[in-house]
């Protein structure tokens, strides 16, 4: 078969299968009496087999290798063929979402491109001095996408920049909820750490709530208070059993604490947040420390139960809880005084 009919029957264009000539990779069994190349059906079937390992995204090198070396077995072949393709898509991946930021910042002229590719380039500085520059010390009339800030942060592992990524994030309007909640939901618990972050920084934003209401059920303990310290802050009831486990572990126990108090005044659900630190004080597994914690915890929520559980404690069999309860129905009592409620009630 002449190389004008391979070409014809095979796809591949005349001028490629020269090429694979010079290569080496395809030499036709044969030549015509004129001298023109004749390709023979083993010949045939071996172009098939290159151009199918080309599909495969092997380089012309690669596929040359693969057909004469014997030691250049197909496991490793694809195994190969899976890392250069995820490394590619990684790259691939990158460069969308820098265009994404690009598009997503409107620039008018190629100055404003620039620019953007310049803020870029900074962010991901292995300095982490330039990255917070970048963050802070950039133009006001340079507009920063939201989705760009949200996946610094989900990225920076340097609390200084993490810190003012969270800034410039919370200012932009709440765009960045969505790149958040993806991180909210990775299997990477770093990840997740600061998206619900970021979020408890602006839990007004639009779908921003749901999201931190998905992780009070997260795996990870750190996660979970997060998420419970920005919706208690935010008057979501449905934080009150993190924040309560909170005091009894002895995690941020005073800002769950005063968190509690302030849904208890806000909600109206002071019976139900003193039932549930009076059912911890009960465990009998728990230590002098954890019933100090929730006792201390007591003295935050609003309501008149609080000073009858405070006046039962005081006479506990643990001297330091007697002592702490004592101490705090006097707090309990002036505070109800200042407040015009009858002690007695």
């Amino acid at each position: 078969m002449l190389i004008g009919d391979v070409a014809r029957h095979s796809g591949v264009s005349a001028r490629m299968l020269r090429h694979y000539d010079a290569l080496g990779l395809v030499r036709p069994t044969g030549r015509t009496v004129g001298g023109y190349r004749e390709y023979s059906a083993e010949d045939v079937r071996r172009i098939f087999h290159v151009e199918s390992l080309r599909s495969l995204g092997l380089s012309l090198r690669q596929v040359g290798r693969a057909l004469e070396d014997p030691d250049f077995t197909p496991s490793a072949l694809v195994g190969d063929l899976i890392r250069w393709t995820r490394e590619r898509m990684e790259r691939e991946q990158e460069l969308l979402e820098r265009l994404r930021a690009i598009d997503a910042s409107a620039p008018t002229d190629w100055r404003d491109v620039l620019r953007m590719v310049e803020l870029m380039r900074e962010l991901s500085s292995t300095s982490a001095a330039r990255r917070n520059q970048a963050v802070l010390a950039r133009p006001e009339d340079v507009p920063v996408p939201a989705e760009l800030l949200a996946g610094a942060v989900l990225v920076e592992s340097d609390p200084h920049v993490a810190g003012a990524l969270r800034w410039a994030l919370a200012r932009s309007g709440g765009d960045g909820v969505a790149a958040l909640g993806a991180g909210a939901r990775s299997e990477d618990v770093g990840v997740r750490r600061r998206a619900v972050l970021a979020l408890a920084e602006m839990p007004g934003a639009p779908g921003a709530v749901a999201v931190l209401a998905d992780a009070l059920g997260d795996p990870d303990a750190v996660v979970r208070r997060h998420a419970a310290l920005a919706l208690g802050g935010h008057g979501v009831d449905a934080a009150v059993p993190v924040l309560v486990g909170m005091v009894v572990e002895g995690s941020r126990d005073v800002e769950a604490a005063e968190v509690l108090g302030a849904l208890s005044r806000g909600l109206g659900c002071a019976d139900r947040i003193t039932a549930s630190l009076v059912g911890e004080l009960a465990v009998p597994t728990a230590d002098s420390a954890t019933r100090i914690r929730l006792t201390q915890a007591l003295v935050e929520i609003a309501g008149s139960a609080v000073r009858e559980v405070l006046r039962q404690l005081a006479d506990d069999d643990d001297r330091a809880v007697a002592l702490v309860a004592s101490a705090l129905v006097g707090v309990v009592e002036e505070r109800s005084s200042e407040d015009g409620v009858d002690g007695g009630s």
